[in-house]
């Protein structure tokens, strides 16, 4: 932990070591004109780092990760990834499309999980580094040939990252297909504001949704949209994380905590919306999540169990949350979602953001 002073817009690049396949990777270090520092390696186009000050100008990394690449290829959960081609999960990993039956690879017991077994966060992206008068980022790009993890088409990505002096992370994505194919794109960074060790169950979260997605006991979505109101799923006004996430309630047993989409209130579709803000009082370090996604899954860290270490954390259960905007869960089979489906000679196109802020 450091002060940062007199910072001025930089981007740097380093080696990052090789994947798993021997294909090297590179780390970025992306600063701004405040010290903000964020850390993104090639590799699955990962976040490793953020480090951001709190009320006394005090900068830590609030970013759950590792300091080499070799974590990231075997148990890591996702931390900090690009996820794609389907963030979430598809029951069975199968869906039909233009009456074609598709089986996709199985990666979370009988279902498909962020992509499968080699998804997004496990391949190497092309990089190129760009700075504007406010900005420093990087521009990401990957093919994902026709039948990659079981889908059809080859799908042509960018992920452009942009660190701004405005204290926000931009992340926008664009791709396009030959072949229909589903398509649900989101960003894994893991957060915990007060920094290294302990839990987030102190963190005051809202979520600007009145309904969430309701899961069977696989996380599979039956379908239903329930209201948040008189459930632990209301944080329409902000409550703390761990206020009711042990309730006796069937969806957090199902979720073993909250690991749920929830359905963003929007005044039009598409709009660029402020999704969560999240506030850890201690530090005053505030977090704001900003998407053009019709929704975002709320995760609360409950698979992990101390096993992991990286960057001098223990990674215990419940030590950082995710919020990650997305459309909804296994949507290619249902109909009543909104639509996942990519076409030829159509573009996808979203924008996200991560805003950090202090308070008190």
């Amino acid at each position: 932990m450091s002060q940062h002073n007199n910072a001025k817009l930089s981007i740097s690049q380093a080696s990052f070591g090789q994947s798993s396949t021997g294909v090297p990777a590179d780390l970025f270090t992306l600063t701004n004109a405040n010290g903000l520092i964020v850390k993104i390696t090639n590799f699955g186009g990962i976040i490793t780092e953020i480090h951001a000050p709190d009320k006394n100008g005090v900068f830590t990394d609030i970013n759950l990760g590792f300091d080499c690449i070799e974590p990231y290829y075997k148990d890591a959960p996702y931390f900090g990834a690009l996820i794609g081609r389907f963030g979430n999960r598809i029951a069975h990993g199968k869906f039909t499309l233009d009456g074609a039956d598709y089986q996709l690879a199985t990666n979370n017991g009988n279902n498909h999980l962020h992509g499968g077994l080699v998804g997004f966060d496990k391949v190497v992206w092309s990089a190129t580094t760009f700075e504007t008068e406010n900005s420093v980022g990087i521009t990401l790009n990957y093919l994902s040939v026709d039948g990659d993890q079981g889908y059809p088409g080859n799908l042509d990505v960018t992920v452009i990252y942009e660190l701004t002096n405005a204290n926000e992370i931009l992340v926008k994505y664009h791709a396009v297909t030959d072949k229909a194919t589903p398509i649900n794109l989101t960003q894994h960074a893991y957060f915990n504001l007060a920094g290294k060790g302990g839990d987030i169950l102190s963190h005051e979260i809202m979520i600007n949704a009145d309904r969430f997605t309701e899961i069977n006991s696989e996380a599979i979505p039956t379908g239903e949209l329930p209201l948040v109101a008189n459930t632990p799923f209301d944080f329409r006004s902000p409550r703390l994380i761990g206020e009711r996430i042990n309730d006796d309630y069937e969806q957090l047993k199902n979720g073993n905590g909250y690991d749920h989409n929830f359905v963003l209130n929007k005044a039009q579709a598409k709009e660029l919306s402020l999704a969560a803000r999240v506030r850890e009082a201690n530090s005053g370090r505030v977090l704001e999540v900003f998407t053009q996604e019709p929704g975002v899954q709320f995760y609360t860290g409950n698979w992990m169990d101390g096993s992991l270490t990286g960057k001098g954390w223990n990674y215990i259960r419940r030590s950082g949350f995710c919020l990650e905007p997305q459309h909804f869960p296994d949507s290619p089979n249902h109909p009543q979602f909104p639509n996942t489906i990519l076409r030829p000679g159509e573009e996808y196109r979203s924008v996200m953001s991560y805003k950090f802020s202090v308070e008190g």
